[in-house]
């Protein structure tokens, strides 16, 4: 951080900003206080920096925590997959086994179609999520601390504290319920869904597309914020109970004791969050799919 003693707000406001880059405008004054004399691509330093960056620039944490949390899952996977033998499995594979075979269950009660692609899906939703989320029970000083040795000012290591990631998440959702509604209804039946329901009048076309289309709609938006809203509450509750270790030895012994209990009660919510985007995905397609 920029000071060795900041204060509760500061210490929150670090904690909760991205380690963004992106491209500062001509004559733009820096935080060190040289004024740019032409557009830089550079990494922010604070709030001003990154609101004049604006659509010009991407957080970099939430990337690779996220694409690298993707290659660890399909990497351990594909290990246990080589190494499954059809005897006695090992601890791995059983464990493994059972989260293949809980999606699955969760598929064939949930999905009335027929599609290959989202049994697979559901279970790289339900891990992906799971494993983003499980970053939120890393200590909230140990990685930005690491990290900050190496001159890397903001880290943020929760993916889905970032509204960016779990809204891109229910927009390729999104993308596939569009994509199977117009493939398995066609573009007209597809068309008629939205125009003639609930009310089936063509004089009533208007109201039932404006309340369809709402509702389309609101689903990507629910999906992701609804997520998106629960890691990142949890993730406040973890930095304001570190706050309290600097207000003594009494308060931190007490934070010491809030942060177990609330890391033991947020490995249900971590686990709940992601069950849900997973049973919503499933939810959704199988709507897609009903063409009756």
């Amino acid at each position: 951080m920029a000071s060795d003693n900041p204060t509760t707000t500061e210490y929150i406001q670090h904690h909760l900003t991205n380690l963004t880059y992106g491209k500062l405008p001509e004559g733009f004054e820096r935080y060190d206080g040289t004024v740019l004399k032409e557009s830089t691509w550079t990494f922010a330093h604070g709030a001003d920096e990154i609101a004049a960056m604006g659509f010009h620039s991407v957080h970099v944490d939430s990337l690779l925590w996220s694409f690298g949390l993707g290659v660890l899952f399909c990497w351990f996977l594909y290990r246990i997959a080589n190494n499954a033998t059809s005897g006695v499995p090992g601890k791995l594979q059983n464990f493994v086994e059972m989260v293949v075979e809980f999606v699955d269950g969760n598929v064939k009660d949930m999905f009335h179609g027929k599609n290959p692609l989202i049994a697979p899906l559901a279970l790289t939703v339900f891990v992906w999520v799971f494993l983003m989320n499980l970053m939120d029970l890393v200590p909230v000083d140990l990685v930005p601390w690491a990290l900050g040795l190496a001159g890397v000012p903001y880290q943020k290591i929760v993916p889905t504290t970032d509204p960016n990631i779990t809204l891109g998440m229910a927009l390729g959702v999104f993308i596939l319920m569009i994509y199977y509604s117009i493939k398995v209804k066609g573009v007209k039946a597809f068309a008629k869904e939205l125009s003639m329901h609930p009310f089936n009048h063509w004089a009533f076309i208007p109201v039932n597309l404006f309340m369809e289309l709402v509702g389309l709609l609101a689903k990507p938006f629910s999906l992701g914020l609804r997520l998106f809203g629960n890691m990142y509450a949890g993730e406040i509750i973890f930095i304001l109970i570190a706050v309290m270790y600097s207000a003594g030895w009494m308060f931190g012994l007490f934070g010491g004791a809030l942060q177990l209990g609330w890391a033991i009660y947020h490995i249900l919510i971590i686990t709940l969050q992601a069950f849900i985007f997973m049973v919503l995905t499933i939810v959704y397609l199988s709507a897609a799919h009903e063409d009756h």
